[in-house]
């Protein structure tokens, strides 16, 4: 279980990983040491799995995002052609999904002729690989990796 003080410093590195165990302990009145304390606490439970910087997709040149459906022939319990889909680096998320398709990708590319290089040369060479539906975002009204965090104390922190 996570009491107030796990979710407010969750809810601090979440918004800015970058925040010393200093500054969180002044902002939540609490020594360093404490808090360095409960960090590894909330490292070991693997409720902080990394710390990394967000990339900004356009100013990289990776401007198009899409998401595919894929589809492949294999087993209901393997799920190969989704482990092989985790290996392209161009493919951000993989999803296992119910219903008519296998595999829910998430992409970034930087454009359509990119993408097109990408299901033709790398997701269509995967063995078993059956079909792809892809639409591509137009744009982006809200994308984040935060998640929300007042259900672990029943309050905003």
């Amino acid at each position: 279980m996570f009491d107030d003080r796990d979710a407010e410093i969750l809810s601090i590195l979440q918004s800015h990983g970058r925040t010393s165990n200093a500054e969180i302990a002044r902002r939540m009145g609490m020594a360093p040491s404490a808090i360095l304390e409960r960090i590894r606490k909330l490292e070991a439970k693997g409720a902080i799995r990394a710390y990394e910087a967000r990339l900004d997709p356009q100013a990289i040149g990776l401007g198009l995002t899409a998401f595919a459906f894929v589809t492949a022939l294999e087993p209901v319990n393997e799920m190969n052609s989704g482990a092989a889909l985790t290996e392209i680096p161009e493919i951000q998320e993989v999803h296992y999904i119910a219903g008519e398709d296998c595999y829910l990708v998430k992409i970034r590319v930087a454009d359509s002729d990119a993408l097109g290089r990408l299901i033709r040369e790398k997701i269509g060479t995967i063995p078993g690989m059956h079909r792809t539906r892809t639409t591509i975002v137009l744009t982006t009204l809200k994308e984040t990796s935060g998640l929300s965090l007042e259900s672990l104390t029943g309050r905003s922190p």
